[in-house]
């Protein structure tokens, strides 16, 4: 394997989740199934749109932008805080959580999933399914239940922090 230079990015593979874009640039084929590496770019009102929880571990590294981050803690509240360049965030497996653009402003991160192929699978999967129309939630709810990864309700109102 060799590594990508940014004059490589235009031959990158690309998949559309709703209005974001992944650009993948290391498949869990690619390492052994230890990793999915993507480069997220999500314009304002992006992400998931409901809470959710996965056993892949996240690491976001914001690239430009900023992020609006919901977890839920132990005791299941939640908590809101927002993530801006050159931030690192890094989620552990099982955590319930979602990821927004709440700003007025394109965002973008890089994003390392351990392991690599739930989360390949489910952003393959329901980027094919979105190509071919508006996915109904009963799809989406399917998809995600293959890939290990349990949607969890809509984003509830969380407390802040920065």
């Amino acid at each position: 394997m060799r590594a990508i230079s940014r004059n490589d990015a235009a031959t990158l593979e690309c998949l559309r989740l709703g209005t974001d874009q992944i650009v993948v640039h290391a498949t869990s084929a690619q390492t052994g199934g230890a990793l999915f590496a993507v480069e997220i770019l999500m314009p304002p009102g992006g992400g998931p749109p409901v809470m959710h929880r996965h056993d892949p571990g996240e690491v976001y590294f914001v690239l430009h932008g900023e992020f609006a981050f919901y977890t839920e803690d132990p005791d299941g509240s939640v908590r809101r805080w927002t993530a801006g360049a050159g931030a690192v965030v890094p989620l552990d497996r099982g955590t319930p959580h979602t990821i927004r653009n709440e700003s007025g402003a394109d965002a973008a991160a890089f994003v390392v999933y351990a392991p690599g192929a739930p989360m390949e699978g489910f952003m393959r999967a329901a980027a094919a399914l979105a190509a071919d129309g508006d996915p109904g939630m009963d799809a989406v709810l399917t998809i995600a239940a293959q890939h290990g990864i349990e949607l969890l309700g809509p984003v509830p109102a969380g407390r802040g922090r920065t």
